[in-house]
């Protein structure tokens, strides 16, 4: 029986680790469906907007503070998925990071405390 006990764990054990190696990490932190979100600290914490369309002048808490970023927008044919993110107000400056659909980034060198305003567009 304790043979038969051990067995039993470690099948059950095993089919865990694959079940949690199967699943998505996509859509892991929280933000609404069809949104872009933003944090103005790294690993989506700190002061969360989430934006359903685009933004063209991010307001004092955001403006020059973003650290993390996730995007959860809807693909579909001729829908605008990727996500933006400009250095200046109203779209000027150069793109600081752009997220394909379900793309979450933690941290971005580049990009930290650098965007001004986003867009929602067809590609990066």
């Amino acid at each position: 029986m304790k043979r038969f006990t051990v067995l039993l764990t470690a099948t059950l054990l095993s089919l865990g680790s694959v079940l949690a190696g199967t699943a998505s990490p996509a859509l892991a932190v929280p933000c609404g469906t069809g949104n872009f979100c933003v944090w103005t600290d790294a690993n989506f914490t700190g002061l969360k907007i989430e934006h359903s369309g685009d933004d063209h002048w991010w307001e004092g808490d955001m403006f020059k503070q973003d650290s993390s970023w996730a995007n959860h927008g809807i693909s579909g044919p001729g829908v605008k998925d990727h996500v933006k993110v400009y250095q200046g107000r109203e779209l000027t400056g150069r793109v600081t990071i752009c997220l394909a659909p379900g793309q979450e980034v933690g941290y971005n060198a580049g990009a930290n405390d650098q965007g001004g305003s986003h867009t929602w567009t067809m590609s990066c």
